[in-house]
């Protein structure tokens, strides 16, 4: 080959057209994909698979290269069994990939208001049932303004909320009944929580600590309390350091529900100021 057709070729090898803004979403997308699959194989034995399966191909490409034609027959006849051996052997793996891809912002999004609606629903199950044993309880739903030092004062559950796990976690026997339990969404971020108790002088002495709890940390940030009174049996919800007292399964749900609707409406808000800003 002489040094014309070199350079010709060599220039040839350089003219690519143009890379358009579809061609980096392109690969912008392709490389978040080999990213997330690696965060899920990392630390299972389908990385082992993976690297297996790396070698076959790029065996693969060197016997097409180097014309060795019984490997690449070889390889080409195997490689239909080696992707059902795959599927056999990584079928819990490939279901947890599954599974966290269902679980995705988008899909949680798509899924919110029922999720919205369940968590209410346990709320007041919750409520109802350690208010006819007269089980004190508090629990703190977080709204915009976040009560991470107060997470921090506890212990950390990140569980999904429940009427199971409340109820549990107020008996007295349990060692995390003491503080308080506080909500981020639809889970129970923590428990055992300590909340700053109010000083407004003009509550009545009649108020116990829980009650206290409940103003204070209200008083502080936008979040809302719910209160079960040991001595009573009582529910009562707690807002902007308002105190609502004695209030029924019906009331305490109609006013979760505008609670619930009212965080998302201010989390859409929050989202459209980040997109313009």
């Amino acid at each position: 080959m002489n040094p014309s057709e070199l350079l010709e070729r060599f220039t040839d090898l350089l003219r690519r057209p143009p890379v358009t803004w579809w061609d980096v979403l392109d690969i912008l997308v392709v490389a978040i994909l080999i990213y997330e699959v690696l965060k899920l194989i990392r630390g299972t034995r389908a990385v082992q698979m993976a690297v297996g399966i790396a070698s076959i191909i790029g065996l693969f490409y060197v016997s097409r290269g180097l014309q060795l034609e019984t490997l690449n027959w070889l390889i080409r006849n195997i490689i239909g069994y080696v992707v059902f051996a795959v599927i056999v052997l990584l079928q819990a793996d490939i279901r947890r990939a599954l599974i966290h891809l269902g679980r995705g912002k988008l899909f949680r999004r798509l899924d919110r208001k029922v999720s919205d609606d369940d968590t209410v629903e346990e709320l007041v199950v919750a409520a109802t049932t350690l208010s006819a044993k007269k089980t004190g309880a508090i629990v703190v739903i977080e709204r915009s303004i976040g009560l991470r030092n107060y997470i921090e004062s506890g212990i950390p559950l990140d569980a999904k909320l429940t009427y199971d796990l409340l109820v549990s976690i107020f008996q007295p026997t349990s060692p995390l009944h003491d503080g308080a339990v506080i909500m981020q969404g639809d889970r129970a971020a923590a428990a055992a929580c300590f909340l700053p108790l109010t000083i407004n002088p003009r509550l009545s002495r009649e108020l116990g600590s829980r009650h206290r709890a409940a103003i204070g940390v209200t008083e502080e940030n936008d979040a809302v309390a719910i209160v079960v009174s040991e001595e009573t049996g009582r529910i009562s919800i707690v807002e902007d350091g308002d105190l609502e007292y004695d209030i029924d399964a019906d009331r305490l749900r109609t006013r979760l529900k505008s609670v619930v609707t009212l965080r998302r409406a201010r989390g859409k808000e929050r989202q459209a100021g980040y997109s313009f800003s």
